[in-house]
């Protein structure tokens, strides 16, 4: 529930920049957005999507918009091969530099200790629901019983058994269950080493709250090479027919909760790193 929470907020603070800052493109990068974090959500919960393929569709996705609306924002081509066709040349002139790689390792380096220990800890909670339910034997029925009330049928309500007898007890009953305990450990320091790890780089919530930096980076980035990239683009897919764009504006309101757009305020206890701990 705290990973869908933090999804959903990465995706308000990606939506939110391009209404604010590239409102003209919102419109029609609202679907590539939804689709990757959407695929983001999938990877984290354990569907066999591949990070860097979906990173490189976001991208994909997001070069014809730039190039419509920022490079070449006076002229357009109304057919979809033009588009698709810019699209597919994304890889060829790179018009965003290394930023595609650099959210590649960046997902590939929180996602991956985001997904097993989620796994980590469903496998826990499947060891704790099988020992929770234990069968004990007569014997060991009266054992725990006088253990427990022996001391209050002479009254004295806060004595507690001392702690050979408890350990006894304990042993004798548990005995079957014995051989769990140092895999329980194993598996207690293995989950405690990886959240411990999950920090910098490796933090999904810091990863997936600063995506939409990247993205604009990306974007200014595209647009500061607008001449060259026209250029590639040009000697790739040809020219565009020359006709007037007028792009759809920006269709919600970004201070309007009801669109869930709204950026909460987070304190220290809210983080993804203190719910883990």
């Amino acid at each position: 529930e705290t990973l869908e929470t933090l999804i959903r907020q990465a995706e308000n603070y990606t939506s939110i920049l391009f209404c604010n800052t590239y409102r003209n493109m919102a419109l029609e990068a609202s679907a590539a957005v939804q689709e990757f974090f959407t695929d983001v959500g999938l990877y984290l919960f354990g569907v066999d999507v591949n990070p860097e393929e979906f990173v490189n569709r976001f991208f994909d996705s997001l070069f014809p918009l730039v190039y419509n609306h920022l490079i070449n924002p006076s002229v357009t081509d109304s057919s979809l091969e033009y588009s698709e066709c810019i699209r597919m040349a994304r890889r060829d002139v790179s018009p965003f530099g290394n930023i595609p790689k650099r959210v590649m390792g960046q997902m590939g380096r929180s996602l991956l200790p985001s997904r097993t220990f989620l796994q980590a800890l469903n496998l826990g909670i499947e060891v704790i629901n099988t020992t929770d339910h234990l069968h004990f034997s007569k014997e060991c029925s009266r054992a725990l019983l006088r253990m427990q009330y022996c001391p209050h049928c002479q009254g004295l309500t806060l004595s507690k058994p001392c702690m050979g007898y408890c350990l006894n007890v304990a042993r004798g009953c548990l005995a079957h269950m014995v051989e769990l305990n140092p895999h329980w450990h194993a598996y207690i320091q293995s989950l405690e080493e990886l959240s411990n790890a999950m920090h910098g780089t490796y933090d999904v919530e810091h990863v997936l709250l600063n995506f939409h930096l990247l993205v604009n980076d990306a974007v200014i980035q595209a647009y500061l090479n607008g001449q060259k990239l026209a250029e590639q683009v040009n000697k790739i897919c040809g020219h565009p027919v020359r006709t007037p764009t007028q792009s759809p504006p920006c269709s919600f309101d970004p201070s309007k909760e009801k669109h869930g757009m709204k950026i909460s305020t987070r304190n220290g206890e809210e983080t993804l790193a203190n719910r883990r701990k």
